[in-house]
C-alpha cells in the first residue's frame, strides 16, 4: 500500500487539480498507466465517490467533491483498478482559509464550512495557546495555510504557526496596528497607524511595498481580483494594485473613512463619518449611490442575498438594497452600533454599545433574540459558524452562543482586559486577539490526525 500511496506502483500515477481546499472543493482526479479500458474506483479517503473507466491509453479524468462532512486534515485520493485491486494515491489537505476580516469579500463573517466545533461540543473547547505581544491588539487575525496573521499596537505585524503559536516572523510599522489584515496569492496586506498600507510576502514578511495616505489606515483592507480596496482617515477610499501598490482610483468622502469595505459585484461598500454608507463602482470609483444616516458609519458592510447591511451611530442597523440604495428597514438599539454585522442562513448578528448582542430577521429585522453582556458594549463583530455565533465584549469576555436560540455555549475572560478584536473560526479553532496584548487560540484538544486513506 506504500508504493500505491506514493503514486508509483507499478506506473499508475494520481494528479489533482487542487491540492487543498474547504469540504465541498470539486477537484479533477486525473490518472495514467492503468490497464486500458479498465474500471477504476475513486475514494477520497475511505470513502468511494466514482466510478470511471480508462481509456485505451489507460488514462482517465473524472470530477468529485470533497464530503462536506470531510475533516481538517490530510486524506488520500485513491484510484482503483477494479479488475486487480492496483492503485495510486495523491493527498489532499482538507482546509479552510479565514483570508480577511469579513470571510469573504462580502463580509458575512460566516464560515459555511466549519464541521467540528458546533452547538453539542463548543463548551469544550479550550486554551491550544496563546502568543504574547509588546502591548494591545485591536487587531482580527486572519488565517491562510496554517498560518495566523495578526497586527498589535505595539508597532508590530505577526505571523504565527496556527497550530503552535509560534512565530514566523514580524514586521515593524512606525505605529500601531488596528487595521486586520487581507491575504491573497501569498501576500499580507495590512494598515497601520503610520499612515500606510503594506503589503508583505506571507511567507517571509519582507515588504514588497507601501502606499502612504494622508491619514491613519484604522481599518482592514479587501482584496478582489488583483486589487486592494481601503479606506483612511484622510477622508479617501483607495484602490491599488495588488502586485505594485500603483492607484487605480480614489473616492473622497466628506469625512473620516473608519469602516472596511465590502466588495461584491462589482461593488465597493464602505462607511464614513460623514453619515453615509457609500456604493462605489469597484472598477472606476464612481459613485453609484449613497445612503444617510443620522451618525458616524464604523461599522463595515455586509453584502448578502443583494442586501446591503451596516450600523451606524444613530443607533440603527439599517438593511438596504445593495443595487439602490433603498431602505428595506431598519432596527433600532438602544446606543450606536460599531459592531460590523454576520449574515448566516437568513439571520443577522450584530452588536450594540448597549451591552447586546442581536440576532435579527434577515428579511425583516425582527428580533429573534439578544444576549446582554452588561456591563459592557459589544467591541467586536460576530463570526458565524456551524450554528454557533462567537464575539468579544468591552465587559472582557469572549463568548459563544448558540446561533438559533443565544443560548450561552461558552466564555472566556481575558479581564480586565477587554476584547475588541474579532474572532476568526477556522478548522475547528477560535483565533482571537485582545487587550491583556495576547493573542489566542481555542479548541477542542485531541490526538494529532494522521493521514486518511483506503484500506487494501
Amino acid at each position: 500500500m506504500l508504493a500505491s500511496l506514493l503514486g508509483v506502483c507499478f506506473g499508475q500515477s494520481v494528479t489533482l487539480s487542487k491540492r487543498s481546499g474547504p469540504p465541498t472543493t470539486r477537484i479533477e482526479v486525473s490518472g495514467k498507466g492503468f490497464a486500458d479500458d479498465t474500471a477504476i474506483e475513486i475514494y477520497f479517503g475511505v470513502t468511494e465517490l466514482a466510478l470511471t473507466s480508462s481509456n485505451s491509453s489507460g488514462s482517465f479524468s473524472s470530477n468529485i467533491e470533497v464530503p462536506s462532512s470531510a475533516t481538517p486534515g490530510e486524506f488520500a485520493v485513491t484510484a482503483v483498478q477494479v479488475s486487480n485491486g492496483a492503485s495510486a494515491s495523491a493527498v489532499f489537505r482538507v482546509n479552510t482559509n479565514w483570508a480577511e476580516i469579513g470571510f469573504g469579500a462580502g463580509g458575512t463573517r460566516f464560515n459555511a464550512y466549519e464541521n467540528v466545533l458546533n452547538t453539542g461540543n463548543a463548551n469544550s473547547i479550550g486554551l491550544l495557546w496563546k502568543f504574547t505581544t509588546g502591548f494591545n491588539i485591536d487587531s482580527s487575525p486572519a488565517y491562510v495555510n496554517g498560518v495566523v496573521y495578526i497586527g498589535s499596537d505595539d508597532n508590530n505585524f505577526y505571523a504565527l504557526n496556527a497550530a503552535t503559536g509560534a512565530k514566523l516572523w514580524s514586521f515593524a510599522t512606525g505605529s500601531y496596528i488596528v487595521s486586520s489584515p487581507a491575504v491573497a496569492n501569498g501576500v499580507v496586506y495590512v494598515g497601520s497607524l503610520d499612515n500606510n498600507i503594506y503589503a508583505l510576502n506571507a511567507a517571509t514578511g519582507v515588504k514588497l511595498w507601501s502606499f502612504t495616505t494622508g491619514g491613519y489606515v484604522v481599518y482592514s483592507p479587501v482584496v478582489v481580483n488583483g486589487v486592494v480596496y481601503s479606506g483612511s482617515n484622510d477622508g479617501n477610499v483607495y484602490a491599488l494594485n495588488a502586485a505594485t501598490g500603483a492607484l487605480f482610483w480614489s473616492f473622497a468622502t466628506g469625512n473620516v473613512v473608519a469602516s472596511s469595505p465590502a466588495v461584491a459585484n462589482g461593488v465597493v461598500y464602505v462607511g464614513c463619518n460623514d453619515n453615509n454608507i457609500y456604493a462605489l463602482n469597484a472598477a472606476t470609483g464612481d459613485q453609484i449611490w449613497s445612503f444617510a444616516t443620522g451618525g458616524f458609519v464604523t461599522s463595515t458592510p455586509v453584502v448578502s442575498s443583494g442586501v446591503a447591511y451596516a450600523g451606524s451611530w444613530d443607533n440603527n442597523l439599517y438593511a438596504l438594497n445593495a443595487t439602490t440604495g433603498a431602505e428595506l428597514w431598519s432596527f433600532a438599539t438602544g446606543l450606536e452600533i460599531d459592531s460590523s454585522p454576520a449574515v448566516a442562513d437568513g439571520v443577522v448578528y450584530v452588536g450594540s454599545a448597549d451591552e447586546n448582542l442581536y440576532a435579527l430577521n434577515a428579511a425583516s429585522g425582527a428580533k429573534i433574540w439578544s444576549f446582554s453582556t452588561s456591563p459592557g458594549p459589544v467591541c467586536s463583530s460576530p463570526a458565524v459558524a456551524n450554528g454557533v455565533v462567537y464575539f468579544g465584549s468591552c465587559n472582557y469576555y469572549v463568548y459563544a452562543l448558540n446561533a438559533a436560540t443565544g443560548a450561552t455555549l461558552w466564555s472566556f475572560t481575558s479581564g480586565p482586559f477587554v476584547v475588541d478584536s474579532s474572532p476568526a473560526v477556522v478548522n475547528g479553532i477560535v483565533y482571537f486577539g485582545s487587550y491583556d496584548d495576547n493573542v489566542y487560540a481555542f479548541g477542542l484538544a485531541g490526538p494529532q490526525k494522521k493521514l486518511r486513506t483506503r484500506q487494501p
